[in-house]
């Protein structure tokens, strides 16, 4: 298990379901398709396949990782879900948000999926084939982006060919991701006067949304440099061409790639209509396309910083950190 072997392509079809789901209960690694981006699929109750996630990815230790389930239910096994999160889960589930919660004294978790923490993050995905997979297991799958640590992240399964081909034992191929980005994060803050939600991630599920689902509770609270990371995507530095990258371009120099969007057309354009919706299930093409080009440098158009945009602007700033 673990990649000893060339990393298998299976179609997603309900053979290729039962085939992954027998992998995974068997301890192997799956990269699976969700609406955002292709995870690296483990057992999340098995230390010894939560370990495997940790080595393919070259992952620090600190960072947990999420809990793939099927519905609040299933969430309910092993985190504490208040009112709060329950009417965002209502809400958004089946979807691309996380929350993270309480961790529960009984959870049957490996203790490496929450870093040692006393909280859980947990999303239930939309994706039909992650979806029939999580029907054909009976156990969470802890789900990190299906690529080495630190780099872009895979939106189709060449990308995850790319970056883990030989180190996992197979890629379940559900075509391109439709969001492109990964989920919202979000998590429960105590303060004076009442619980609020912080935003530990933006994504394709906006503060806006958030907000109205969750109102005076779901105005952003802030987060500390200093604090702990408990989430993944926190990091100053993640989702790496490994290229340097600069922002808010309007044109490139001669020794550049330009990723365009609206006006700005580039080598890869993330929308020309201006389409944050376009642009974020685009955005890790365009970062691949760039690291492959014979290119030594990027630079990227500017995306307004609202809505969806708020998401794209950090993964670029990271990106570029």
């Amino acid at each position: 298990m673990g990649g000893k072997n060339a990393t298998e392509r299976i179609a997603a079809d309900a053979a290729g379901i039962a085939r992954a789901a027998r992998l995974l209960e068997s301890g192997g690694l799956v990269a699976v398709p969700t609406e955002t981006v292709y995870g690296l699929a483990a057992r999340a109750d098995e230390r010894e396949a939560v370990a495997r996630i940790y080595a393919a990815k070259g992952r620090p230790d600190f960072n947990p990782l999420i809990v793939h389930v099927r519905d609040l239910d299933q969430a309910g096994r092993y985190a504490l879900v208040g009112d709060d999160a329950a009417a965002l889960a209502a809400r958004f589930w089946p979807g691309p948000l996380t929350m993270v919660l309480p961790l529960r004294a009984d959870a049957d978790l490996a203790p490496a999926v929450t870093a040692g923490l006393d909280t859980v993050a947990l999303r239930a995905p939309a994706h039909p084939v992650m979806r029939a997979l999580l029907d054909a297991v009976a156990f969470p799958l802890a789900a990190p982006s299906a690529n080495r640590s630190g780099f872009i992240s895979p939106t189709s399964p060449a990308h995850v060919l790319a970056s883990l081909g030989g180190r996992i034992d197979a890629v379940l191929d559900g075509g391109a991701a439709q969001c492109g980005i990964e989920s919202t994060i979000v998590a429960p803050r105590d303060f004076p006067g009442g619980e609020r939600w912080a935003m530990l991630r933006p994504g394709p599920v906006t503060q806006e949304e958030i907000a109205a689902v969750l109102g005076p509770a779901g105005k952003p609270v802030g987060s500390s440099a200093n604090e702990r990371i408990e989430a993944p995507g926190q990091l100053a530095q993640h989702y790496s061409p490994g290229k340097s990258m600069r922002l808010g371009a309007l044109e490139a120099d001669a020794d550049e790639f330009l990723i365009g969007f609206g006006a700005v057309a580039g080598d890869c354009t993330l929308s020309a209509s201006g389409d944050p919706d376009e642009a974020a299930s685009r955005l890790y093409d365009c970062l691949h396309l760039a690291r492959a080009s014979a290119m030594h440098k990027i630079a990227v158009a500017p995306v307004p910083d609202t809505g969806l945009g708020a998401a794209i602007n950090d993964r670029l700033r990271r990106a570029a950190a």
